[in-house]
């Protein structure tokens, strides 16, 4: 999985920069956004009417082993899960389909993304970090929103009430990808993740009296007790809406496809270690489901590898 030279190599490591200006510095070892998270282990189990859809390896079997991680959004390991900077909240998939072969599902808690390409965004993470309490009025991040109407509606909804659990809210991959079928049909669909046991918000006098670490202490001990369930469902594209573009939202009529549940079984083992080690990655790289031809998926997958490699290596040093 190499890294392509060029454009998309400079414009990943100027993300990483702008983000690791936005954390203060580098936290040697963490992930420069989605610093904070707890890496979970699981059984995938197709839906039979997955099949319409894609020929993919971990549909035609009847399970298939994962493992989760559920994490806060700001780049710094210390944040408090209520501070208004964890939101989004991020999960991640990854199906192990052989020995060294797998395919990932990357998502987060708000239905889009900011900025439709990578060179938006840097310009959203530089506004975000000019925009502190000493900046004058309207402050960068005032006018990049301005500017920004996605921009704008993904901080407002980021900053909706906080979930009572990571497996009692929704989330939703960024781009949208090619899903082709064992007869060759093409449909373009985005994933879309939903909880078993339903939403579940926290009001405000319920979020004020929440501790630092409250999602990952709650998720330990519904563990303990239980196995919870996520169901992945794709909202299928029809002729003439755009795939490209990660800030327009299809219609809600548009169908879902069940195409699978995830139950959730226990911690991994040496949890922090390989949280270091695992390296997700937006580009599926299976048969049966391909990327689209959204910009930011090649910048993503870039920055996912370069801060993935310079997170491994902080122990060698």
């Amino acid at each position: 999985m190499a890294v392509k030279e060029g454009r998309t190599s400079t414009l990943a490591e100027k993300v990483i920069e702008t983000f690791d200006e936005l954390n203060g510095g580098v936290h040697a070892g963490f992930r420069p956004a989605h610093a904070k998270g707890i890496l979970l282990s699981g059984v995938f189990t197709p839906s039979p009417n997955a099949i319409s859809l894609t020929r993919a390896p971990h549909l035609q079997r009847s399970s298939t082993p994962v493992w989760v991680r559920f994490s806060d959004f700001a780049g710094i390991p210390s944040v408090a899960d209520h501070d208004p900077n964890a939101s989004p909240r991020g999960m991640a998939i990854r199906f192990y389909l052989a020995e060294h072969v797998h395919t990932d599902i990357i998502a987060h808690s708000v239905d889009g993304f900011p900025t439709r390409t990578a060179e938006e965004f840097i310009g959203f993470l530089q506004a975000l970090h000019a925009s502190g309490p000493g900046a004058a009025k309207p402050s960068p991040i005032e006018d990049f929103l301005q500017a920004h109407p996605s921009a704008m509606e993904f901080v407002q909804l980021a900053s909706r009430p906080m979930p009572a659990s990571f497996v009692r809210e929704c989330y939703f991959a960024v781009n949208a990808y090619r899903f082709v079928s064992k007869n060759d049909v093409i449909q373009y669909g985005r994933y879309r993740i939903y909880p078993e046991a339903g939403v579940e918000r926290l009001d405000s006098t319920a979020a004020a009296a929440t501790p630092p670490n409250y999602l990952f202490d709650e998720l330990r001990q519904r563990l303990a007790a239980s196995k919870p369930r996520m169901h992945i469902v794709v909202q299928v594209a029809l002729p003439g809406d755009i795939i490209d573009d990660s800030t327009v939202h299809w219609p809600q009529e548009r169908d879902e496809i069940d195409f699978g549940t995830v139950e959730l079984s226990g911690i991994v083992p040496n949890n922090d270690a390989e949280q270091q080690h695992i390296i997700f990655d937006p580009i599926p790289r299976v048969d049966g489901i391909e990327p689209s031809s959204d910009p930011l998926l090649q910048p993503r997958a870039d920055v996912y590898l370069m801060s993935g490699r310079r997170r491994r290596s902080a122990n060698s040093r």
